[in-house]
């Protein structure tokens, strides 16, 4: 291992030589780090990439004094970063050769399968923000001696960047891992995964007592150990940091319970990911019991062995806080007498791929998100006040639901559903929505089915799939052409909205035209008779104008 000696080199610069990211080191302190025949002579080296030292520039007294970029302060942090890399190394040596990569772009560096013999090339890596480990066995270091750190060491570790670590593919000794653990109190990493990984034994975490962890999210994925059923005093010893954490994932690692006392462990938890596991209806009630994860907002369950619609909701009655609900992918039934009541805090409900052939109920009131999506529903009639998404695309629907239910609504979507027609009457309230999809359903393309869909399209509202994905699937005439070109004219496709007001013009102006004609006859008989002829003749005449129609 690297040995004590960080001292600096004697006005060591680290110039045009180093570059930015760039070291300086003694021999001394590259022992452990770097075999001899890399590094064969005393004196002082610097290197362009901290995980090479060959062929590094050689710097001694004699050599010209170069500018110094850097200030002091940061040239012995820079001399510490070896001793650093030891400690992240501790959960990473490994049998096989390997190396780091650093992408400084994404500040991203990688470690394959480390070993004390190429350690060196970890000190790259402490420029990153993520740093991952891949790959190994570590049980053979479980006696591996971890000192306390000096407090330089510790001033340090403060001032790395690193801020998420991940270790991959690895067998871990628990008990390592609990003695580890705690140097990561020094630093300002705030998340950790672990990722198919397998963990060793049982420690009895008494190193860990009292020890706050900066890390705020915690992820375990395909990871293997010892069943938690049993186990609430080894988190208890945990709960200085637990009772600080946000949030967890535990997915994909065959979980069947999670006891009581463990959750009551979590008091500052916003998110617990529970998602393809094998939880069962009656393992969440003891999970989520009084006291257990009190200001939990999301909960995924999704991919368990949940069946109890009713269950499930008995279960989650006492997280008073809970916002957002995942359910999908468990086979879930409805009760024949179930009265449940969510927790009104509910607002995002997912039921999606749940095979559900019908609506479940009760829904949570204050819904403003509901995903309903794949699975066999022929009907939706539901009426939700607050809902502002509704998710409904894969499913057996042969109709839309009526947007009167839902007088929030801003997003609705319909895709690959059974639909052929959309009623003039749902095309005109689906107008005033923000966002509709419902591509690839079989649309008979006449009037009402193209006309109405072209009228929505210039709407606006049709974003995502329009005009590519909606296609006609009768009559044959139209069959696989786009819906956008079928042609289909207003007077064609809505008769009625073009003759209403043809009509009413043209009783208006049969209306004004007798007007007219009755005016013109009031006028004429208005105007004084002329002087009556003399004799007989003229006394003819007036009595037949007398009787004249024009007259009466």
């Amino acid at each position: 291992m690297i040995t004590k000696g960080w001292e600096l080199c004697p006005e060591s610069p680290l110039s045009s030589h180093t570059g930015a990211g760039g070291a300086c080191w003694t021999h001394r302190q590259l022992e452990g780090a770097m075999s001899a025949a890399q590094c064969p002579c005393e004196g002082c080296f610097c290197c362009a990439d901290p995980g090479q030292v060959s062929p590094p520039f050689r710097w001694s007294e004699r050599s010209p004094l170069l500018p110094l970029p850097y200030t002091a302060a940061l040239l012995i942090s820079r001399l510490f970063a070896m001793r650093v890399a030891v400690l992240l190394l501790g959960l990473a040596l490994l049998e096989a050769e390997g190396r780091c990569f650093f992408n400084r772009t994404q500040e991203y560096c990688v470690c394959y399968k480390l070993s004390q013999d190429n350690a060196g090339s970890i000190i790259q890596c402490l420029a990153a923000s993520v740093v991952e480990f891949q790959g190994g066995d570590l049980e053979r270091y479980v006696d591996f001696p971890i000192r306390d750190l000096d407090p330089s060491t510790i001033d340090m570790l403060g001032t790395l960047e690193i801020r998420k670590i991940i270790f991959g593919d690895l067998l871990v000794p628990e008990v390592l891992l609990a003695r580890v653990l705690r140097f990561f109190s020094y630093t300002r990493v705030q998340e950790m995964a672990f990722e198919s990984c397998s963990f060793l034994g049982r420690s009895s975490w008494d190193e860990m007592a009292g020890q706050n962890l900066p890390i705020l999210s915690l992820h375990f994925h395909n990871v293997t150990s010892a069943p938690l059923t049993g186990r609430e005093q080894d988190f208890s010893k945990l709960s200085s940091w637990l009772g600080t954490l946000q949030e967890l994932s535990v997915t994909s690692s065959h979980v069947t319970s999670l006891p009581c006392g463990i959750g009551r462990v979590f008091r500052a938890l916003r998110s617990l990911d529970m998602a393809q596991n094998s939880l069962g209806d009656g393992s969440l009630m003891p999970a989520f019991c009084e006291g257990a994860f009190p200001q939990l907002q999301v909960l995924s369950l999704q991919e368990n062995n949940l069946t109890s619609y009713h269950g499930v909701c008995q279960s989650v009655q006492l997280l008073h806080e809970l916002q957002h609900l995942d359910l999908s992918q468990n086979k879930l039934v409805d009760s024949p007498s179930s009265s449940c009541q969510w927790p009104a805090s509910l607002r995002i409900f997912n039921l999606s791929n749940a095979g559900l052939d019908k609506v479940l109920t009760p829904l949570p009131p204050g819904l403003e998100v509901l995903d309903l999506s794949s699975n066999h529903l022929h009907a939706v009639d539901v009426s939700l006040r607050s809902l502002k998404t509704l998710l409904l695309s894969q499913n057996l629907l042969l109709a839309a639901p009526s947007i009167r239910n839902y007088p929030t609504l801003h997003s609705l979507h319909l895709d690959n559903n059974l639909i052929t027609e959309w009623p003039w009457d749902e095309v005109k309230l689906l107008g005033n929505l923000q966002d509709v999809s419902a591509a690839g359903n079989p649309y008979n393309c006449t009037c009402a089915g193209a006309g109405a869909l072209q009228a929505l399209a210039a709407t606006g509202c049709l974003r995502q799939g329009w005009p590519q994905d909606y296609t006609c699937h009768s009559p044959p005439q139209y069959q696989g052409t786009l819906v956008r070109d079928v042609p289909a004219s207003v007077l064609q496709c809505n008769r009625a909205a073009v003759l209403a007001p043809v009509c009413t013009a043209l009783a208006l102006l049969c209306v004004a035209g007798a007007g007219w004609l009755a005016m013109a006859r009031r006028r004429r008989a208005a105007v004084p008779t002329a002087a009556q002829p003399q004799g007989l003749h003229g006394q003819e005449l007036g009595e037949k104008a007398r009787r004249s129609p024009m007259c009466s």
